[in-house]
């Protein structure tokens, strides 16, 4: 395909005529992920990490950018910084660990040596160089990113530096990841044990499906019945104790049982209507987090809840609480990254309880992800199909989408900007052109 790309020719977005479509080109052109990395993921704000995992002076992590591997270094008076993780010298990536503790590091090509701010402090044999004046007027340090932020411990940064604020960016989203950190008075942290691992499809298939509720019954069955069989063999032993729950998320005369809320700059979230009950492990702080923060917002966090925040971060609160990275690798390859999420402070048999739920529905060993990935291969290979280019898989719930909020983000002061209020079967799609309006919004210098 030509690398002159038209925005009609590959999202129909017609709200006037009740159509949002996305074409097949979207996933399965070369070229056009090449712009997607230069222009969604090296051209606007991305998620790179969690301030804790670099929380001690002359910590580190490194990570990627699009396609321009970046450390995240705490220096040694404490302050957090972003740089791109290239030594000057020859472009050699300067850190090739995934994180430690190093109050300098040293090229592996040719000793360059820079601290933990990423001033340059030695050139090997630098005074036998015969260099020219030139050299000398050169920045020889290690390069910061154009924007870096944090919000709560959730770090950001872009390679532009003209995108909005970090707080335009996040918007209303902040207080989704209010509800994730205000678990514990003392925030939020990862659970060691980061799992890596690549499907062979295209990012978006991660972006949507996080998203998607209309896949769960029919791609894990298998999961489904191993809970109806512990279900059944528990009733008799097990009591489930519940805090008032009830009566707050009583389903209503049309059978609310959830929805989903789409914000600005194409961030989402999905969720479903869950009890505050000891089957979850934060129930040990139910009563100090209603407490602390309102019965409201304490009911929402026990709500099952999957936010997006466009384009690489997502965090999935139901069988337990995961937190994913997307990386894009190829059109056709997607590297994933996850972690069990977690309060800090919670009891050893809190925690232990959220490790084994986690282990249970995520990971590329658990009874979920694999049915997943699975699928996104299998419709990678059917993207191929030329007869009919435009995908029918966006239009659900059209007709159910309103602007503005509801009662349910109300509790919260959420204010989405559309939103959808469903029963077990709406299954909302439209909140998938959140993404692709967020996707066009920052390809718009290369799709007319």
């Amino acid at each position: 395909m030509s690398k002159n790309f038209a925005l009609r020719e590959l999202i129909d977005d017609r709200p006037q005529d009740g159509v949002f479509r996305v074409n097949r080109t979207l996933f399965r052109d070369p070229a056009l992920f090449d712009l997607e990395m230069a222009h969604v993921f090296e051209g606007g704000w991305v998620f790179i990490g969690l301030a804790t995992q670099a929380e001690n002076p002359n910590d580190y992590f490194t990570s990627f950018i699009g396609r321009v591997p970046i450390m995240v270094s705490r220096d040694a008076k404490g302050e957090l910084r972003c740089l791109i993780n290239v030594c000057p010298h020859k472009g050699v990536r300067l850190v090739q660990k995934l994180c430690g503790n190093a109050s300098r590091h040293v090229c592996p090509y040719h000793s360059w040596t820079f601290d933990s701010t990423g001033a340059n402090r030695n050139i090997k044999w630098e005074k036998s160089g015969c260099y020219a004046a030139g050299f000398d007027e050169e920045n020889h340090d290690l390069a910061p990113v154009a924007r870096f932020g944090e919000y709560r411990g959730f770090l950001f940064a872009s390679l532009n530096p003209d995108v909005p604020s970090l707080e335009d960016f996040l918007g209303e989203t902040r207080k989704l990841l209010d509800l994730v950190v205000d678990k514990s008075p003392e925030g939020v942290e990862l659970v060691p044990g980061r799992v890596c691992f690549t499907y062979a499809a295209n990012w978006k298939m991660q972006l949507e499906n996080c998203s998607d509720q209309y896949h769960f019954t029919s791609t894990h069955p298998s999961y489904i019945r191993i809970l109806d069989q512990r279900a059944k063999e528990q009733a008799s032993d097990v009591v489930e104790a519940t805090l008032g729950a009830a009566d707050f998320w009583q389903e209503d005369a049309s059978g609310i049982t959830g929805g989903t809320m789409s914000f600005d700059h194409g961030h989402v979230l999905n969720w479903g209507v869950m009890p505050v009950t000891s089957a979850q492990p934060d129930f040990e702080r139910a009563e100090q987090i209603a407490e602390a923060h309102g019965v409201a917002k304490r009911n929402w966090m026990f709500n099952m809840r999957n936010l997006t925040i466009f384009p690489n971060l997502q965090i999935a609160e139901n069988a337990s609480s995961q937190m994913r990275v997307i990386r894009p690798i190829a059109h056709n390859l997607t590297e994933m990254q996850t972690w069990c999420i977690a309060p800090r402070g919670e009891s050893a048999k809190a925690r232990a309880l959220r490790i084994r739920q986690y282990e249970d529905f995520f990971n590329p060993t658990g009874m979920a992800t694999p049915d997943d990935t699975v699928c996104y291969e299998e419709a990678q290979l059917g993207m191929a199909e030329q007869e009919r280019p435009w995908l029918q898989g966006h239009a659900r719930g059209l007709a159910a989408t309103v602007e503005g909020g509801n009662e349910y983000s109300d509790m919260i002061d959420l204010k989405p900007a559309r939103s959808v209020l469903a029963d077990a079967q709406l299954c909302d799609e439209s909140l998938f052109g959140s993404y692709y309006r967020a996707w066009a919004a920052r390809m718009k210098e290369v799709v007319a």
